[in-house]
């Protein structure tokens, strides 16, 4: 009996203090992410002040921050994309900042975590679809956003699970790096057969 239980898979209690590696990684997937949306703003009001202006991520006809800066989906909401950025991933970076202070988060604070990284999740893959089917160019610092909101996403919803804070009993996941990882090589290969000749060139083919 009692090794059945030291042998059982640990979970989070909702009102345990979470696992570091949440907090590390909202702490620093909204810092960077904060950072990332800073300078695309900037320069987006460059471009909108001077329209000769080359953004500092524009580097070839591929890897164009300028290219998709110039297009309706830059501005979703009437207003450029990075605001939305600026606004919403200091929170993530103090969420952060707290779990990694050992302060329990109530529930509500984590379903809010799950909220806004699901739809910031929905939001950056619709942009990957536009940018890689409609806009046909890459933002290089887009896309450490998008490296940054899908790991948010992940940690986030993985801790929820284990802590069974989104419902039903707490769920042991181990091992859960490996789907995370696939998600980030399917958007690779997603890009490189979008752009297969640009691809080849980055590694000499």
């Amino acid at each position: 009996m009692d090794t059945q239980v030291a042998d059982a898979p640990e979970v989070e209690a909702p009102g345990r203090v979470p696992a570091r590696g949440v907090g590390a990684v909202l702490l620093v997937g909204g810092l960077t992410g904060a950072v990332v949306s800073l300078v695309l703003l900037i320069d987006k009001l460059a471009l909108l002040a001077d329209p000769t202006f080359v953004p500092s991520c524009s580097i070839d006809p591929v890897l164009s921050c300028g290219t998709i800066m110039r297009t309706p989906q830059a501005a979703l909401l009437g207003f450029p994309n990075p605001v939305i950025g600026l606004l919403t991933f200091p929170v993530a970076a103090a969420a952060g900042a707290l779990v990694l202070g050992a302060v329990a988060l109530p529930r509500w604070a984590w379903w809010s975590l799950q909220a806004g990284t699901t739809a910031g999740l929905l939001f950056i893959h619709w942009l990957i679809v536009q940018s890689l089917a409609v806009i046909h160019a890459l933002c290089p610092w887009c896309m450490v956003a998008w490296v940054a909101v899908i790991a948010m996403f992940w940690f986030v919803t993985v801790h929820n699970l284990r802590a069974g804070t989104l419902g039903g009993a707490p769920a042991p996941l181990r091992h859960h790096g490996w789907g995370l990882a696939a998600w980030y090589v399917t958007i690779v290969v997603a890009i490189v057969a979008t752009f297969p000749a640009w691809a080849a060139g980055l590694v000499g083919l």
